[in-house]
């Protein structure tokens, strides 16, 4: 269903509207999506997930992935047996196996996170793993301001007692002090609080985590996917931030909710 020139969204299953599309010839910049974890979740009973559905999925995303182009894969694992499954390792090693590269390993950090009774550390993160198709073609990071800007480092005489309060750093070649910058990079662990909205899906994650992805890796214009709609939280970041978007979802409840969102 093309929603206006910027926006199509299908009610199907992901592995064969992905051959559909990769049918088409169309290529895609920028994967941000949560697959079933696990089988944490119901959803209306029609989804059946397990490690050979995924590897047809990742396959299928390896194909409908432009050169240069990142997947971002939120994902956590269930506790059966009191072990995690480590579900989300084999994933981004397969994920690897296929050719993709692990860019990066992000965290998901759920400022709000709900304590639970049990003899481990709360849960309160997820996995945002990064994969590229080569090395990725855009990236635009998100910058934060330093703790210590506009300081100067010294190298010289004083360089010994800045040392020993850990104030300094080694000496570039040639310079004797270095003037601390005003921005940074944001570091891979990112913080946000959950809720705030009722959607419907029992599993939305926010939306300036979408935005954040889209807007580090893809330029205006360029085509964002997420083959696990939801309630359609990346296809809503999508057109705010003047990126084409495409994207699926099976469940016919979850896919109407998306449908007024987008």
């Amino acid at each position: 269903m093309q929603i206006n020139n910027n926006c199509e969204i299908y009610n199907g299953d992901c592995i064969e509207v992905m051959q559909e599309i990769i049918d088409k010839g169309v290529k895609v910049d920028l994967t941000v999506t949560s697959p079933p974890y696990d089988n944490l979740r119901s959803y209306e009973n029609k989804v059946t997930w397990d490690f050979e559905k995924f590897k047809d999925v990742a396959n299928k995303l390896y194909e409908i992935t432009a050169d240069g182009g990142v997947v971002i894969w939120v994902v956590n694992d269930q506790v059966r047996n009191g072990s995690e499954t480590g579900t989300s390792f084999k994933q981004a090693l397969y994920f690897m196996e296929i050719g993709f590269r692990l860019h990066d390993t992000m965290i998901f950090q759920k400022a709000n996170y709900i304590p639970l009774t049990h003899n481990r550390y709360e849960q309160s993160f997820e996995y945002m793993f990064c994969f590229s198709k080569g090395k990725p073609k855009t990236f635009n990071p998100i910058m934060i301001p330093c703790k210590n800007a506009g300081k100067v480092e010294s190298y010289g005489n004083e360089r010994r007692s800045l040392l020993d309060k850990k104030q300094a750093m080694r000496a570039p070649e040639g310079k004797t002090f270095m003037k601390t910058k005003d921005t940074k990079y944001h570091p891979n662990i990112f913080t946000y609080t959950l809720g705030g909205q009722k959607t419907g899906h029992p599993a939305v994650f926010p939306d300036k985590l979408a935005e954040d992805q889209i807007v580090t890796w893809t330029n205006e214009g360029d085509l964002v996917f997420d083959p696990f709609m939801g309630s359609g939280t990346t296809g809503k970041m999508s057109i705010i931030n003047n990126r084409r978007f495409i994207g699926i979802e099976l469940v016919k409840g979850y896919f109407e909710i998306s449908k007024k969102k987008n």
